[in-house]
């Protein structure tokens, strides 16, 4: 396994210090510098992040690898940074059992580029009515500890208590999509005097904030943790910091284009603006950001959600709901929450990398350059042009066009350069990540 220098790094964009690798884990620089097999790397002017993670991603195999596929979205997080990144579970099959979550996490190990964590189905099929096995998943192989029914709501109030409970058993946590569907049928957009004028079904910020209040009052009835998927309005953010401050367990999660995009854009009609949660007002925006600022929401989570042309270059209503996200989700926190002054480069480290591997239950992240931990690391150009994402197989990037600050230009994971130069390492070269669990 190659070890490397990293010389003149900016730790979190404070202290400038060099980087030693060596067998997958930081190490002493002075340990590699100057030995046989052992890179150097100028990372003058970069600074050093610990490798993102995303505690919500869709890979969509098995059954859509026309949109992705767990080898794409792994080059796809790679390139931005990451280093871990959670599976949702809503696949074709859907992954409701020990061996369906085995195989994602399995076909993760053999892409080699980010450590692939399965999310288990709370309900069996993602249907509502009856819990999966989350008992089996949790102690399988791929040791499940994040279940979410995401794209669906887990509505029946016993079932999601339930659901909770059992989790709390094997330390794992439900990851809930707040989302009442009998508030919501045929939505497209956020409701308001914008949906009417368009003509479009209009979504109530209440379908979600209800949900969440129910589900904080659950999670506290039984000592459960609850995590709130993809928050979008600043009535949700007033649920959760009530819920926070009563001393439940509840984390909560928001994307970065509900931290930058506003329901304004779905005046052109065009699909690529259509979201699950909907594009909310410049107010709720506004309330996302105070809410990552104030640590009410605990992280920024992608919602990568690819989808085929077929499902976006059509006509709005009937556009499959979802934007990608992984390549670009470093560069829009620069500019939603780091240019403004709400969060700084640790603060940015800890929405991205340290709490969601915390929520996740993922190790090797609470330290980060910490000689013996992992070596999860990414290097950016914050002063850089974001470059052009190039990893995942769709292109439903709702920042095509952006002029948005800040470029990765390599990432390691678990010691193993996965992007150099902000280019992608050969997959034949990434062999000794096969098999590596951090």
């Amino acid at each position: 396994m190659t070890s490397y220098l990293i010389t003149g790094a900016s730790l979190l964009g404070a202290k400038t210090a060099d980087i030693g690798i060596s067998e997958g884990v930081f190490v002493d620089p002075k340990d590699v510098a100057g030995k046989r097999g052992t890179t150097t790397l100028d990372a003058s002017g970069l600074v050093a992040f610990p490798g993102f993670v995303d505690l919500h991603t869709h890979l969509r195999q098995p059954g859509g690898e026309q949109a992705e596929t767990i080898l794409s979205g792994s080059q796809a997080a790679a390139l931005g940074g990451f280093t871990a990144v959670h599976a949702m579970a809503n696949t074709t099959p859907v992954a409701d059992t020990a061996a369906a979550t085995d195989a994602v996490w399995r076909w993760g190990i053999d892409a080699g580029y980010v450590d692939v964590r399965p999310v288990g189905a709370v309900t069996k099929n993602l249907g509502g009515s009856e819990l999966a096995a989350l008992s089996a998943m949790a102690a399988a192989a791929a040791q499940v500890r994040v279940f979410s029914d995401d794209g669906k709501c887990v509505h029946d109030s016993g079932l999601m208590r339930e659901a909770l409970r059992q989790a709390s058993r094997h330390g794992a946590v439900i990851a809930q999509h707040a989302q009442d569907p009998q508030l919501t049928q045929g939505a497209d957009m956020n409701d308001g005097a914008l949906a009417s004028s368009l003509g479009l079904t209009g979504w109530p910020t209440v379908a979600e904030e209800s949900i969440i209040a129910r589900d904080v009052l659950l999670a506290e009835s039984v000592g459960a943790r609850l995590h709130v998927c993809h928050l979008s309005s600043a009535g949700s953010v007033e649920v959760v910091a009530w819920a926070k401050k009563r001393g439940i367990a509840v984390t909560a999660e928001v994307t970065p284009h509900h931290l930058l995009l506003t329901e304004e854009l779905v005046r052109g009609f065009d699909p690529v603006f259509k979201v699950n949660p909907p594009l909310r007002r410049e107010e709720d925006v506004m309330a996302l950001r105070e809410g990552v600022a104030s640590g009410v929401i605990d992280i920024v989570a992608t919602d990568h959600a690819p989808h085929t042309p077929e499902s976006k270059e059509c006509a709005f209503p009937e556009a499959a709901f979802g934007m990608l996200g992984l390549e670009t989700a470093f560069s829009v926190v620069l500019r939603a929450l780091v240019e403004p002054g709400h969060l700084d480069m640790a603060g940015l480290a800890r929405v991205l990398s340290v709490r969601p591997a915390q929520i996740g239950s993922l190790e090797g992240y609470e330290k980060p350059f910490a000689v013996g931990q992992p070596a999860h690391l990414a290097l950016a150009d914050v002063t850089a042009a974001a470059g052009t994402p190039h990893g995942s197989l769709s292109t439903n990037n709702p920042f095509e066009s952006w002029d948005l600050p800040g470029q990765i230009l390599h990432t390691f994971f678990a010691g193993t350069q996965t992007v150099l130069a902000g280019e992608l390492v050969e997959r034949e070269s990434l062999g000794t990540n096969k098999g590596r669990r951090s």
